[in-house]
């Protein structure tokens, strides 16, 4: 069966990260869809309180991320970090779970999680460590394949925990699940992956923590982040307006929300594996490029959808530009600062952070002057200066 895998994927260090990134991706896919549905209606948060802890939480996985991505550097490995950060998560989940009151929420919410959250640029950042010294196509193949691990688990997750809980009171066993796939993640990094000997300390150690996150917000780091986030924010705005415009311009259903999510999160997976092909002949800058436009097609298109076959003739095309765009941002956002996997790695989850945020602004600027559709067509037009503004300052690097 090895045989079916290419060589890159047979280091046991990468194998072992892959898995581990799906458990994550696991606990985040069997929770996110009925998070709001917990905290508002099962545990009575008001809608202001929920909406100020989620963008709270955020800000403090953003934190905790830079923080514990620099240290992580300073200490010469990822296994100790990734270890500590994965009993946070299983603290968070079955907190909730065992004892659901608001306070346990709260707090899970706002520390336990969002620490556990850092684990996603720590993977990212262990797998970027052992790949250093690999030819950087074979770099982004793994960062590719690595990427389809947390696509795959929102593939297959969310149907499953909405079947097992269909005949449910109450959504709060999703994070049992999601607190058991902690468990796995954690043994999964202290049995199956190898001890690591430390990177280039020489590099990493004369940086303290504000100077990590000095080096993150520094003008030639920050503005290729806030391109890259401006590009990822049609991804986030695609989320809000998508179920609106079917239930609503296109006159779909419930049903069909749920189907062409699905059919996009398959399509994803494949096609991330095709991106990862593609870098291994062109650079990261063009099919980055290239699948922007794609996926700003995408947007247009949407914008004039008036029937549920217009959306689900639309799948094709938004599977492949957001393959591209979750997979590809990956390797070039690592690379602007390469010689702290930690720190660049820490880059994913601020990227996540602005591209959330700056599409709340799209959202409340787009339907407080148009309609979703014309919100649509507003995320389009952010993607195009995202990548006006990449263009601007690395469009002649050819980048790989």
């Amino acid at each position: 069966m090895t045989r079916l895998l290419p060589d890159v994927f047979r280091n046991p260090t990468i194998r072992v990260s892959m898995l581990a990134i799906f458990t994550f991706g696991f606990a985040g896919a069997a929770t996110s869809p009925y998070q709001s549905v917990v905290g508002i209606r099962e545990l009575g948060l008001g809608n202001g309180l929920y909406s100020a802890l989620i963008f709270s939480a955020a800000a403090v996985n953003v934190i905790v991320s830079v923080l514990l991505g620099n240290l992580a550097d300073r200490l010469g490995e990822y296994r100790t970090m990734m270890l500590t950060v994965s009993i946070f998560g299983i603290l968070g989940y079955g907190a909730i779970y065992v004892l659901p009151t608001q306070a346990t929420f709260v707090v899970s919410a706002l520390l336990l999680l969002p620490i556990y959250g850092s684990l996603n640029s720590l993977l990212f950042a262990n797998v970027r460590a052992v790949t250093s010294g690999m030819p950087r196509n074979d770099v982004a193949t793994i960062n590719s394949g690595v990427r389809a691990m947390i696509s795959l688990s929102w593939v297959l997750v969310p149907g499953i925990t909405g079947v097992m809980l269909s005949q449910s009171t109450s959504m709060l066993p999703a994070y049992l699940f999601a607190g058991l796939a902690c468990v796995v993640c954690l043994v999964l990094i202290a049995a199956l992956l190898p001890r690591q000997t430390g990177t280039d300390r020489a590099a990493t150690h004369h940086l303290t923590y504000l100077g990590a996150l000095g080096e993150v917000v520094s003008p030639a780091v920050f503005v290729r982040v806030i391109a890259i986030a401006l590009i990822s924010s049609t991804l986030h705005v695609n989320g809000a307006i998508l179920p609106l415009i079917v239930t609503g311009e296109a006159h779909g259903t419930v049903a069909d929300i749920g189907i062409l999510v699905g059919i996009v999160a398959f399509l994803e997976v494949v096609f991330i594996v095709v991106w990862g092909r593609v870098l291994r002949v062109m650079s990261a800058i063009k099919a980055l490029a290239i699948g922007t436009i794609i996926y700003l097609v995408y947007l247009v298109l949407l914008a004039f959808a008036s029937a549920p076959w217009h959306v689900y003739a639309l799948t094709l095309i938004s599977g492949i530009g957001a393959a591209a765009l979750i997979s590809i941002p990956i390797t070039y956002l690592q690379d602007l600062i390469s010689e702290r996997p930690g720190l660049g790695s820490a880059l994913i989850s601020v990227n996540i952070f602005l591209s959330a945020g700056l599409s709340a602004l799209l959202f409340a600027i787009g339907t407080g002057f148009s309609s979703y559709s014309g919100t649509s067509l507003i995320g389009a037009l952010a993607g195009l200066a995202g990548l006006g503004l990449l263009l601007f300052f690395d469009g002649s690097k050819r980048r790989r």
